[in-house]
């Protein structure tokens, strides 16, 4: 286990090392608003896309498939649980800081964390694990949770929900991989190389949103220290023991650890601000749990491998 835990930890930390340049980047004002919401678009748009058709293009295999609908199910039932706990435990009186609490227990960040350790510790495999829950997120975060942070089922938006660029890229690999289509060596090499740039920009994009963030008044707020330990600890934890107890093993489990266990959604904070309910906790929240996150992703995945095996 103790080689599985520094196997983690060191993936984790090389994504840590380019969330500290964008840190500098920050502070320098080498980065600015606009670049960052620029590297967030390609990333979004064509980066996530090209990283999820790429791990699917391979030749069809039932086994592969069976993995890939148990995730998509655990992720399902593991973002109803998680709805259903937030809405019990965060009750507050004023309706921004209820929002942003529920909001940042719910969602991880799985697109922008989750597909680079996978590539890093996993490989294609654990990527195309990583596509169902990701599909699975997205549905929830263009549905549940557009409402639960605006309050408003008016802006839901059905074109948001299918066309979303996580959505398309899982359509597009899932149709690849079905039909074992063959795609030319130049055209694979070409998705390849821009799905490089899922792994440094993001990195980037948490580092600078990190350098813009007061952490003394994150660490000040104790509702929002409970708010990470579920987020980071708690629920990861009693995941784990459900997927062991019903069977999951192997790639699939290590896959789905690995995106449950991530911090708080950086979407938290781009929906927050759209819709004026606490940006700043929602800011406080991404970066405490991003940081905390280099101790619990490893100690929380490792143990999902170990027990994976032993058990």
């Amino acid at each position: 286990m103790l080689s599985d835990f520094f196997t983690v930890a060191q993936n984790v930390l090389t994504l840590f090392l380019l969330v500290a340049v964008g840190v500098v980047c920050g502070k320098c004002r080498l980065l600015n608003e606009a670049a960052v919401k620029a590297c967030a678009n390609l990333v979004l748009y064509i980066a996530t896309p090209c990283v999820i058709i790429k791990s699917c293009i391979r030749t069809f295999d039932t086994q592969l498939l069976r993995g890939f609908l148990i995730v998509a199910l655990a992720a399902a039932i593991n973002h109803a649980v998680l709805i259903l706990v937030a809405r019990w435990l965060f009750r507050d009186k004023d309706e921004g800081r209820r929002r942003v609490w529920r909001f940042s227990m719910i969602f991880s960040n799985a697109g922008y964390m989750a597909i680079p350790l996978q590539q890093a510790i996993l490989g294609d495999e654990g990527v195309f694990y990583c596509a169902a829950y990701v599909m699975v997120f997205n549905i929830c975060l263009w549905t549940y949770g557009v409402w639960e942070m605006s309050g408003d089922k008016a802006a839901l938006s059905r074109k948001n929900l299918v066309l979303n660029p996580g959505i398309i890229g899982v359509v597009v690999g899932l149709t690849i991989f079905l039909l074992s289509i063959p795609i030319p060596a130049l055209l694979a090499d070409a998705v390849g190389h821009i799905a490089v740039l899922n792994t440094p920009l993001p990195m980037l994009i948490i580092g600078y949103y990190l350098a813009q963030t007061d952490l003394r008044a994150a660490l000040r707020n104790k509702r929002s220290h409970f708010c990470v330990a579920l987020r980071l600890v708690i629920m990861p934890l009693l995941a784990l023991g459900a997927l062991l107890a019903c069977g999951v093993r192997g790639t699939a489990l290590t896959s789905l650890m690995i995106c449950i266990s991530t911090p708080v959604a950086t979407a938290c904070t781009m929906l927050a601000t759209r819709y004026d309910r606490e940006p700043l906790l929602s800011v406080n929240l991404v970066s405490l749990s991003t940081l905390l996150s280099v101790v619990t992703m490893p100690v929380i995945v490792s143990l999902a491998d170990y027990l994976g095996r032993v058990l």
